[in-house]
């Protein structure tokens, strides 16, 4: 319900707030380690090179030993065009206050024309970690903070392929590892909806996209390394965007996920884009 106001808000609203356009997207993602995501994101352009992002989402995980994990995500940026470079902010809140959560205050400086673009990328995450928390054993928090860099780019390979890479690394304060963390350990999972897969150590990507008329395809590879275990993942993703009307299309994604610890994980999504 909540959801369904706030599109029709932007859809009905926009042309009275004078934007110069906007992007909406709704989606739901699950897996077959009974995890579930559910997600509204915006863009919205509040003046000709200027756009203001926002999204929600909230996802829920079964874990072994009867564990369950709630995580909300909220997150608010922007970003100017100064042409030919541009610069980006925000700022992310994610997390179970009952286990981990983090502020995430991130910039970008990028340069883009046409058929190209290239950006460096900086993050700084200040985690608070729930330790021993139960029944029977008093909880214990403990803060700590991460500096993340690395770089993005697009290319467009000719007139209906492209070409996405970026790379992210990061520099923790503490160390996470198992033999300092044990009680980490009951909440990791191979599932890349899970929370503490975002303490990573690195991740890279590459995606590949080719248009086919209005349809457009795109195989996606990813890997990344845990901070806390050393366990790499690597992320196999297709997906396929096709029209639904006249501005608005249907995108339907199918990826696996495998590492050597927890096996490989099946994930289904499903994303509604809506244009203005």
């Amino acid at each position: 319900m909540f959801w369904s106001r706030t599109l029709a808000l932007v859809v009905f609203a926009a042309p009275a707030w004078g934007i110069e356009g906007y992007v909406i997207s709704a989606g739901v993602e699950a897996d077959n380690e009974d995890a579930t995501a559910i997600s509204l994101a915006t863009d919205i352009g509040i003046a000709k090179e200027t756009w203001l992002s926002a999204a929600i989402a909230s996802s829920r995980i079964d874990l072994p030993r009867g564990i369950s994990v709630d995580t909300l995500y909220a997150d608010i940026g922007i970003d100017h065009w100064f042409q030919p470079v541009g610069v980006r902010a925000g700022v992310a809140y994610w997390g179970d206050s009952d286990v981990l959560n983090s502020i995430d205050y991130r910039g970008s400086l990028y340069w883009r024309n046409d058929r190209a673009s290239i950006a460096g990328n900086y993050e700084f995450r200040d985690f608070t970690l729930e330790l021993f928390r139960g029944d029977a054993v008093p909880g214990r928090s403990r803060e700590f903070h991460a500096n993340g860099a690395g770089l993005s780019a697009r290319i467009e390979l000719g007139s209906s392929f492209d070409l996405s890479l970026s790379g992210m690394n990061y520099d923790y304060n503490v160390d996470l590892g198992l033999a300092v963390n044990r009680p980490i350990v009951d909440f990791l999972s191979v599932s890349r909806l899970s929370m503490l897969n975002s303490l990573i150590d690195y991740r890279a990507r590459a995606e590949l996209g080719v248009d086919v008329g209005q349809r457009r395809w795109s195989l996606d590879y990813s890997i990344w390394k845990g901070e806390v275990d050393g366990r790499e993942t690597q992320s196999v993703t297709l997906r396929f965007l096709t029209p639904m009307g006249h501005r608005s299309d249907i995108e339907f994604g199918l990826g696996v996920d495998h590492s050597d610890d927890f096996g490989s994980v099946t994930l289904l999504s499903v994303f509604l884009y809506f244009y203005g």
